[in-house]
């Protein structure tokens, strides 16, 4: 079952804790890719320095975080990488969690072959480990690209869905690669699943 819209019009941080352990999903031409949400980062707009709308700035990049709650957020950075976020809160607001991790699930040959040009089978441990472990790997290895910006998460083609009950402990740290952000690199905003292997960073 998809996670719907009044999932995401909520409080960022909770947002960001409840997805983890959920199924983000992506079909790509009749291919189904997915994986569990292990890692994620809550970025909660006006007030956040890490945030890309910060105090209220608005370019054409940031629309989408402004828009509804459930929507794809995807970005480009180091003029190589994209990321992806699912927008939270009401309109207008402009708030949003990273993806930042996942256990691979479904289409694991599929997203070798995205990330490496070779076989699933031919991956040695630490290549299984490095297909989704990170924000930029993860839509790799999932097709997640400047075409999935602005995608509604409440449909069929990009969404995040219910998993089986599973007991885990949350693990809480600051937020990866922010140091500019003054106070805000010291928001502890950033949740993962304990002990799980697809975690990007353990400490």
């Amino acid at each position: 079952m998809k996670l719907n819209r009044k999932f995401y019009n909520r409080d960022t941080v909770e947002v960001a804790k409840d997805l983890l352990g959920k199924i983000l999903v992506h079909r790509v031409e009749g291919k189904i890719t997915s994986g569990k949400i292990v890692e994620v980062e809550a970025y909660k707009g006006f007030k956040d320095k890490a945030a890309h709308t910060y105090n209220g700035r608005k370019t054409k990049r940031v629309e989408i975080m402004y828009g509804k709650p459930g929507f794809s957020y995807v970005f480009f950075i180091y003029g190589m990488h994209y990321c992806m976020n699912a927008v939270t809160r009401e309109e207008g607001i402009g708030e949003a969690v990273l993806i930042r991790a996942l256990e691979p699930i479904d289409g694991m040959e599929i997203m070798s072959q995205r990330r490496y040009g070779t076989s699933f089978e031919l991956l040695k441990k630490r290549q299984i480990i490095n297909l989704t472990n990170g924000p930029s790997k993860l839509c790799k290895a999932l097709d997640i690209d400047k075409g999935c910006n602005g995608l509604d998460l409440c449909e069929d083609k990009l969404f995040i869905e219910q998993s089986n009950k599973q007991d885990f402990d949350i693990g809480i740290s600051k937020r990866i690669g922010i140091d500019y952000a003054e106070e805000a690199k010291d928001f502890l905003w950033r949740f993962f699943i304990k002990d799980n292997e697809f975690v990007s960073k353990v400490k």
